[in-house]
């Protein structure tokens, strides 16, 4: 497994602070338009301060989450950033989000969300497998041990961060499962609720959200379903209360507010590659020598940094994951 160093990981304060996060990205209103993972418009107004405490330590109490999941204060692995200087409050690192289940308007997010009801909450595992799982949360924190990775996220509009999340590997849940011999491909549906998502009453994308992995990669011990981010649940906002990690691929595939894993025979439809075929691809791997077909994906600009730094193979991770894709012609498989 690829080490991050403590000092590498992202600091809260920078992470969705959207003052800092807009100087970074460096990218126009105009590029936003149908982008799976971008940076937002933000006007010179505060959006409304998202509540610092997750919905889901409200509804259970902190007393009921497992350890990993139920820090008094949140904490990346360490109390002070790369440069010394200490973590803002973990307000400050919910206020910028992608989700446009909620609003396309990233500063709006947190607002919109904060009456979505992450509990009780239901994960259904089904399809190819011979041993079809429902699964509450409360199923979910006694079998599968909650533990940090901190993971390099590196989004389709070539900005990057570093991420301390909370989760176990989907493999653990693949496997209590038991998928057929003739399972292929796993396949992730995000909750449809429009009443509760303003963002599912428009025609920006078709709902639910809906992404795919093949089986051998949703197996791979990097792959993740996060429960939280900084040793806390994930608010609304960041995919309650379950969502997808997969570090060596764009940051769209990380699906968020899961409530379908599918395993299937053949290639699911994914939402961006239904969107923008010509953009997106289905496997979606960090590759610096495929560009997107309105910008480069040679170098990125990590949050936090005013340089540039050149794009990984696999967003850093080939050593562990290039194997998935032996004589495979990446240069097709965007």
């Amino acid at each position: 497994m690829v080490k991050i160093a403590p000092a590498e990981i992202t600091p809260e304060h920078v992470f969705l602070n959207r003052r800092q996060f807009m100087a970074a990205a460096g990218v126009t209103a105009g590029s936003l338009a149908l982008a799976a993972c971008s940076p937002a418009t933000l006007s010179n107004t505060s959006a409304p301060a998202a509540d610092a405490e997750p919905a889901l330590t409200r509804a259970l109490g902190a007393e009921k989450l497992p350890e990993a999941l139920s820090l008094a204060e949140p904490t990346a692995s360490k109390s002070q950033d790369e440069l010394g200087d200490p973590l803002n409050q973990f307000q400050e690192i919910t206020n910028y989000n992608n989700f446009y289940e909620f609003s396309t308007n990233k500063e709006a997010v947190a607002s919109e969300a904060a009456g979505f009801n992450p509990y009780p909450w239901q994960v259904q595992v089904t399809g190819l497998v011979n041993n079809p799982l429902v699964l509450d949360l409360d199923d979910i924190y006694k079998r599968y041990t909650q533990e940090e990775r901190i993971y390099r996220l590196r989004c389709v509009e070539a900005w990057s961060m570093v991420i301390p999340w909370v989760g176990f590997p989907i493999s653990a849940l693949l496997k209590d499962a038991d998928p057929k011999s003739d399972a292929k491909y796993v396949r992730f549906v995000t909750v449809y609720r429009p009443d509760e998502m303003r963002g599912q009453r428009s025609s920006v994308l078709e709902w639910p959200y809906q992404e795919g992995l093949r089986l051998d990669e949703a197996m791979h011990p990097l792959a993740i379903l996060g429960t939280g981010m900084y040793g806390k649940p994930l608010t609304n906002q960041q995919g309650a209360p379950i969502r997808l990690v997969v570090p060596w691929k764009y940051g769209f595939k990380s699906i968020k507010s899961v409530v379908t894993i599918e395993l299937t025979d053949s290639i699911p439809a994914t939402t961006w590659n239904d969107a923008a075929p010509n953009e997106y691809g289905f496997y979606a791997n960090v590759n610096p020598e495929v560009n997107h077909p309105r910008w480069s994906q040679a170098s990125e600009r990590r949050i936090g940094e005013s340089g540039r730094r050149d794009t990984l193979m696999f967003n850093g991770y080939a050593e562990e994951v290039a194997s998935l894709y032996a004589g495979m012609d990446l240069s097709g498989n965007f």
